[in-house]
């Protein structure tokens, strides 16, 4: 039984650090990042189960979809090629939005009749900017940065009130890839304009 909860805490650091990973290749544009974000999810998946941490679960389920969904889109696009990073248009802001509203009502009605507690509408807030955030990431749209910036803005003083500092920080660290990330982007997006400018000159 010890041995199995010792390797129960290795596999949390695990998947933490194929999760971090993954952000870091997200940043920097690696359409790999999803690799590594898959498997994170898998072994996130397996210690929740063991946690019965039932509702974690679905939402880890919804991120490995769009893990898959995105690696294929930002490989392929909808013309075969790479789809290249960029600002979102009209429609998929109020698809992203729509997304916010309707997750955080479901979580919210969910939370609040079914389980026992004592933060519902942070922890749906929390979990509705970040399935935005995830789908905006898998369109391979800027805005992502932003819906998973607010979700972990969030997180941080919901996880401090937990008591569970180390996920607190490591959301701090998410925190700043995120805005890093997005500064990151915004400058590749600029290049690709100006090379696209370039070329049709």
């Amino acid at each position: 039984m010890e041995e199995f909860f010792m390797n129960f805490v290795w596999l949390q650091w695990i998947g933490t650090a194929f999760g971090v990973t993954q952000v870091l290749l997200a940043r920097k544009n690696n359409v790999n990042n999803y690799i590594f974000g898959i498997i994170g999810i898998l072994i996130g998946i397996w210690v929740l189960y063991h946690s019965k941490l039932y509702a974690d679960i679905l939402l880890h389920l919804y991120y490995l979809v769009m893990s898959i969904y995105g690696y294929l889109y930002w490989k392929f696009g909808k013309e075969k090629q790479e789809a290249p990073i960029a600002y979102s248009k009209r429609d998929e802001h109020l698809k992203a939005g729509g997304i916010v509203l309707g997750c955080f009502v479901l979580m919210s009605y969910w939370l609040t009749q079914h389980t026992d507690s004592d933060v519902p509408y942070l922890d749906a807030v929390v979990s509705a900017f970040a399935w935005a955030g995830m789908w905006l990431m898998a369109k391979r749209k800027i805005e992502n940065w932003v819906y998973l910036n607010i979700s972990n803005i969030i997180s941080i003083p919901l996880l401090i009130y937990k008591e569970l500092y180390i996920y607190a920080g490591l959301t701090v660290f998410l925190f700043i890839v995120g805005t890093s990330g997005y500064l990151k982007w915004r400058k590749l997006i600029k290049q690709n304009h100006s090379h696209a400018a370039l070329a049709r000159s």
